[in-house]
């Protein structure tokens, strides 16, 4: 998916709710370095406030205000947890528990700057989790955020023992490959090389369940990456 091939998900007079691919900034970074999501609606919108991000490997849903007192609104219900955030993810390998709960504080690294890691010194963190599928290799975890950590999905996936697939940061970064898990695997006729199953960090913004000024409650979806269910799909024929 090209980086600005975006997807309106909702919309309305006061906010619009973004399906963001992976590799696209959320915001501009420091460096201006390459065209980030907002600057790509401001085109569209003219002005246009950010309510909340997502790292820029992760892809889905990521909200944006249309006026001033939309952003106030929305910035204060995600800083008072009353956004419910839900996220679908591949993790390395099989999680002992079907579902769980992971409350381990998360601060930053000391030793290296932008990566964070579980320290006692970290702030309060707390993550459920689900397994929807599971197989020996990889598994499609559904998670929910009760806080917003940076990175807070990413560290405590690693911190069960189940980091996330292609997670340069707090896993291996290797893509997902089938010859890896498939004994006899054969490229087809048309490929030199083999593709990745995935090739990006496996996490999506799924779905955010938030009530509106007037009291109206809003369920947004943005269905998880075909990669994710395709992987899935062709693990179940191995086993």
């Amino acid at each position: 998916m090209a980086k600005n091939n975006f997807t309106v998900v909702f919309e309305n007079e006061d906010l619009v709710a973004i399906n963001k691919p992976s590799g696209l900034l959320t915001i501009p970074d420091r460096e201006q370095s390459e065209k980030s999501l907002k600057e790509y609606l401001r085109d569209k919108y003219g002005d246009i406030f950010t309510v909340h991000r997502l790292d820029k490997d992760t892809s889905g849903l990521v909200l944006f205000a249309k006026n001033e007192a939309t952003h106030k609104y929305l910035s204060k219900l995600f800083e008072d947890r009353k956004v419910e955030k839900y996220y679908i993810g591949i993790v390395i390998g099989s999680p002992a528990s079907s579902s769980g709960e992971i409350e381990a504080p998360i601060g930053e690294n000391p030793a290296h700057k932008g990566l964070m890691n579980v320290h006692r010194n970290g702030k309060p963190s707390h993550t459920s989790y689900e397994v929807l599928e599971s197989n020996k290799h990889y598994s499609m975890v559904s998670f929910r955020l009760h806080t917003g950590r940076t990175h807070q999905i990413r560290v405590h996936s690693k911190e069960i023992g189940h980091p996330l697939a292609v997670d340069e940061l707090y896993g291996d970064g290797k893509p997902v490959l089938l010859s890896t898990v498939k004994k006899k695997f054969k490229l087809s006729k048309h490929d030199d090389e083999e593709r990745p199953m995935i090739s990006r960090l496996a996490l999506h913004s799924y779905k955010l369940i938030f009530d509106m000024p007037d009291g109206e409650k809003i369920t947004l979806i943005a269905e998880p990456p075909k990669e994710f269910r395709a992987l899935m799909q062709q693990l179940k024929k191995i086993n």
